[in-house]
């Protein structure tokens, strides 16, 4: 409220939420400029403008008056007997295009909920104009009436909630966290800033006010929230990328631990000299350098993924003893068919092993057929350019100075006939795998 002086007199001038301001008006001005009482016929007249004002969209405001006499203080005991004079409706409607991107979201399993102070009336006008369910709305009242499970499970139906305190946002997203759900709160005013510490994820934009700017995580620069479903797609993406590296990593070295170990029990010499070792994987890790640039497959892009290690673990466990596997018929084929020794023994399982541990990410980078599943050329090219190498590197002055040797074509053959027999058992096997654990 205010007290404006206009020539001698003075006017309390006050405006605010429209049902708060309804309890305080003693008077109500009409048409023709006649103050009259403010009974229950012109209450109810005065609502239904109000309603049908809130069901076009507009946000309302109450305006109402008080003559006051001339003192140094006023109070808000000041604010009762007071006029209604009428409204002051302001339209905020949805930006251009919100409609197609909340359609993205929804397409891309991500759930978007309205919480306002806003009446239910607005809140609903709002959501059918965005494309919003609409039919169940709660208010802060009924908020405060449900426990947390009720309400987590309300919003997980697609309510929307409107009148509601800051307070009442910070329940309904606790709610949601302590039922496994990842939230994200996006706003702009002040009173949104503790729903943002509540929320996984504080969203605000760069026109929000310091407060809100301050408590957000991420600051949108872009008047388009558009740029919320191309992060959350990037988001997918990188996660999707780091999991194809982790679990072809864990599990080439949990076979390689093995084939060592097992290697040193029997052989009179090391299986492979330390300088291999480091080139080895040098070689492997270059390749898997253009992981991020991959391609992911669409079913991967459609909802979200969770960090799970007990699915690392399990897939290494049963991937990784496969290429060990392997390594053991390679070492059977070189000392008992080729008869190596100490020289080619070590050339062939570097090229074994390198060749084998760099193609099986055609086969572990797609939870389905790999041949329907298109790799980026980046790492196309790293790979195959990493598999000649690992071929050619024998036959080289430096293969010699790093303590290889050429091998005879049958060798060659036999290490192409072992990489594709092994990639296709580690699909037969993944297959299987995903059939029964699912990163979710």
């Amino acid at each position: 409220s205010v007290v404006v002086q206009r020539g001698g007199e003075r006017t309390l001038v006050t405006k605010g939420a429209v049902e708060d301001l309804f309890e305080v008006c003693a008077r109500v001005e009409v048409e023709g400029g006649r103050v009259v009482p403010f009974d229950a016929e012109h209450r109810a007249s005065a609502e239904k403008s109000y309603q049908q004002l809130s069901a076009q969209g507009y946000r309302v405001l109450g305006v109402a008056t008080r003559s006051m006499d001339a003192r140094a203080e006023y109070s808000r005991d000041d604010e009762r007997e007071l006029t209604l004079i009428g409204f002051a409706a302001f339209l905020d409607p949805p930006k251009e295009g919100i409609a197609d991107t909340l359609k993205l979201l929804a397409d891309d399993a991500v759930r978007v909920l309205i919480m306002t102070g806003d009446n239910e009336h607005v809140t609903r006008r709002t959501a059918q104009e965005v494309g919003l369910p609409a039919d169940d709305i709660i208010v802060g009242t009924e908020v405060d009436a449900m426990n947390d499970v009720a309400l987590a499970v309300k919003a997980e139906q697609g309510a929307m909630f409107a009148r509601v305190s800051p307070d009442q946002k910070n329940r309904v997203i606790t709610a949601l966290k302590a039922r496994g759900w990842v939230v994200g709160f996006l706003g702009d005013g002040i009173n949104d800033a503790p729903s943002m510490h509540a929320a996984d994820v504080g969203i605000s934009v760069v026109n929000g006010v310091d407060v809100a700017r301050d408590a957000a995580n991420i600051i949108l620069l872009e008047k388009d929230l558009a740029v919320l479903d191309d992060g959350i797609r990037a988001g997918r993406s990188s996660f999707a990328n780091i999991m194809k590296y982790i679990v072809m990593g864990t599990s080439s070295n949990f076979g390689n631990m093995f084939s060592m170990a097992g290697a040193s029990l029997f052989l009179p010499f090391l299986p492979m000299l330390p300088t291999q070792i480091l080139l080895n994987n040098l070689l492997y890790d270059t390749s898997q350098m253009a992981i991020p640039t991959d391609n992911v497959d669409a079913e991967l892009m459609r909802r979200p993924k969770r960090w799970r290690i007990d699915f690392i673990r399990q897939f290494m466990l049963i991937i990784g003893p496969i290429s060990s596997v392997y390594d053991f018929l390679t070492f059977g084929a070189l000392l008992f068919v080729f008869h190596a020794n100490e020289q080619l023994f070590h050339t062939g399982w570097f090229v074994e092993s390198l060749v084998t541990q760099t193609l099986v990410v055609f086969v572990i980078r797609t939870a389905g057929n790999p041949l329907k599943s298109r790799p980026s050329r980046a790492l196309v090219l790293a790979v195959l350019a990493v598999v000649l190498i690992a071929f050619a590197l024998p036959f080289t002055p430096l293969g010699t100075v790093l303590g290889f040797t050429p091998l005879p074509p049958l060798l060659i053959a036999t290490i192409l006939a072992l990489a594709a027999t092994y990639l296709g058992l580690v699909q037969v096997v993944k297959t299987r795998f995903y059939r029964r654990h699912q990163l979710i």
